[in-house]
């Protein structure tokens, strides 16, 4: 194969990877609307994030979606309205403060995930294990640069 359809190749790969991950993201966030009308797909990840580190503090969300910190204290009011996460004191800087899943919150997420998992696993049902290891793992590759 010659440079340019090397590059043909891959543009035209680029695209699709752009279009697809676009229609991904764009499912995601109907589907987050399904599981709670209230709440963004951004507030559950920040919610699943929480629950993965044990707490953290509104900056780590922040620099971990690279949000600005007033969309993540939006979001966190939400979560807080809802009975979905606690504030602590954090024991490092007295003047700061730990968000951690509260018990409502824990329960919301178990549910969120076996919705999504029931969806993955209908979406993935013809894929052999193989396949479903293989899109895993360039997921993680692709995401680990970020």
């Amino acid at each position: 194969m010659n440079k340019n359809a090397e590059a043909r190749t891959r543009d035209g790969s680029l695209q699709s990877i752009q279009r697809e991950l676009t229609a991904f993201a764009r499912r995601a966030r109907g589907r987050a609307a399904e599981l709670h009308p209230e709440l963004s797909l951004v507030a559950f990840s920040m919610l699943d994030l929480m629950i993965e580190r044990g707490g953290c503090r509104g900056a780590d969300l922040a620099a971990h979606f690279l949000l600005d910190k007033s969309t993540v204290s939006r979001q966190v009011t939400a979560l807080e309205k809802l009975g979905y996460l606690v504030r602590e004191i954090d024991p490092d800087d007295h003047r700061g403060q730990i968000l951690h899943p509260s018990p409502a919150g824990l329960a919301a997420a178990r549910a969120a995930y076996e919705q999504r998992r029931a969806a993955f696993l209908d979406r993935l049902a013809d894929w052999d294990d193989t396949d479903v290891a293989r899109f895993s793992a360039y997921l993680e590759r692709y995401n680990a640069d970020l």
